[in-house]
């Protein structure tokens, strides 16, 4: 039976130090609001910076991995370094980790529909395309083998060309004129969305052996390329680099191409010719062309997946650069709790003294101004994440990229709380400390 009331008078005590608590605060509003408005600031800084800079990062990824998973690009950037169309095949064969490959021609040209006339971007690729960009059809199919090799006037239209043209109904089978030349609608890619896949929706995709005749060129500027995995990718962007710097003269050890007559010079010896150079004396040779890293880029060699990597750590580091900075705000609430605790505490000897003139422990003031922290903490908070979410709300509608931070809103929730015990238990301490009498005589 002592135990039970025992219980039952530890349980009372906390219930009536949780209602003086409450108290305490009301009796204050004014001050109590400023305070908690100190702590909602915080908090809604932290949650919207940082769903701003959660936004952004979602968005760059997006835009990288709408691109294709495992795609590798070999570009050139010079008019002197040319792709021959077949050499994507050669890649395939020579490089382990590929799988597939397409030479890639981008180029204008004036679109005729109708009466309507217009210059729209061209993209000439081979039938690996959706493989390799992971599309998706969403009418017609795409062009095959048959159709590269032939030169086929077809042409498989982005989502916006396709959707554009008839006002939503699908165009597949009728003509569009290109270059002057009429063109049959075979296709409409998928919605990959604005600003995604590299605009792919406001393009149209034909035969780059279609693509060269338009653009007037035997070559292309650049081969796309697919791996296996992520693993194969990076492995196939080392082999790559090592196949572009012997094409380029790069690699001295490395064995040069085969030559004509089918004889190969091994690491760097010179040529077996009968003919000796008729120039004993030539010109310097002009400076060897540089791959990335080296200088001027000539060629460059990039796997989207590390493209990925590199923004995905980019934007991160913004974002905790962002929520460090909204995090001083937080600083500044947890200060004004403990100076409102410590200003109740000088106001309220009179109490404190009655209290424990009557019989509270000094743990039951302890508890109290604790728990008056921590009240004006969690409602700081709450309202904190509520203006958070809305002035995320508020950018998204002005076209910035947002998400909710669910990790945010943890760290914001978890650092307000412990900043607002932790600056509660020194005036918490201050006042359990008083003695009745002194608390009674100050008065």
């Amino acid at each position: 039976m002592a135990k039970k009331n025992t219980i039952f008078s530890f349980f009372v005590r906390i219930w009536f130090t949780a209602k003086m608590a409450a108290h305490g605060i009301l009796s204050k509003p004014l001050r109590s609001a400023l305070t908690i408005l100190g702590v909602a600031i915080g908090v809604a800084s932290v949650v919207s910076l940082m769903g701003i800079g959660e936004g952004a990062r979602q968005a760059v990824v997006e835009q990288f991995k709408s691109l294709g998973s495992n795609v590798i690009t070999v570009k050139a950037h010079d008019p002197s370094v040319e792709f021959k169309p077949e050499e994507a095949n050669e890649l395939v064969e020579r490089v382990d980790g590929l799988e597939i490959a397409s030479p890639v021609v981008q180029t204008k040209t004036i679109m005729k529909w109708k009466r309507a006339r217009g210059k729209v971007n061209v993209l000439g690729v081979n039938d690996e395309f959706p493989k390799i960009r992971d599309h998706k059809l969403l009418s017609g199919h795409f062009f095959t083998d048959l159709h590269v090799k032939q030169r086929s006037p077809v042409v498989v239209l982005g989502y916006n060309m396709g959707v554009n043209l008839l006002s939503g109904r699908s165009p597949v089978g009728r003509s569009i004129y290109l270059n002057g030349e009429s063109y049959r609608i075979i296709g409409v890619l998928e919605k990959k969305g604005s600003g995604k896949a590299d605009g792919i929706d406001d393009k149209i995709v034909i035969p780059y052996t279609s693509a060269q005749k338009i653009a007037e060129k035997r070559t292309v500027d650049e081969i796309w390329g697919k791996a296996g995995s992520k693993e194969e990718a990076d492995l196939s962007v080392v082999q790559l680099g090592r196949i572009m710097k012997r094409k380029l003269g790069i690699d001295q050890s490395a064995p040069t191409p085969v030559s004509g007559n089918g004889n190969q010079n091994e690491g760097g010896d010179k040529p077996t010719s009968p003919n000796p150079s008729p120039n004993p004396n030539p010109k310097p040779k002009p400076s060897k062309p540089k791959l990335p890293g080296t200088g001027e880029d000539l060629v460059s060699i990039t796997s989207l997946n590390q493209l990925v990597e590199e923004a995905d750590k980019a934007n991160r580091v913004m974002t905790l650069l962002l929520g460090g900075i909204a995090a001083v705000s937080l600083l500044v609430g947890g200060l004004g709790i403990m100076n409102i605790m410590l200003v109740a505490v000088t106001e309220r000897t009179e109490e404190i003294g009655v209290r424990r003139a009557l019989g509270a422990k000094q743990g039951d003031l302890l508890f109290q101004f604790i728990l008056e922290a921590l009240y004006v903490s969690i409602i700081g908070c709450i309202a904190g994440i509520v203006a958070g979410i809305w002035g995320m709300k508020v950018f998204a509608s002005y076209g910035f990229e947002t998400a909710i931070n669910l990790k945010a809103i943890k760290v914001a929730t978890v650092v307000a709380l412990t900043s607002g015990l932790l600056f509660g238990v020194y005036p918490a301490i201050s006042a359990s400390s008083v003695p009745p009498v002194e608390a009674l005589r100050r008065q």
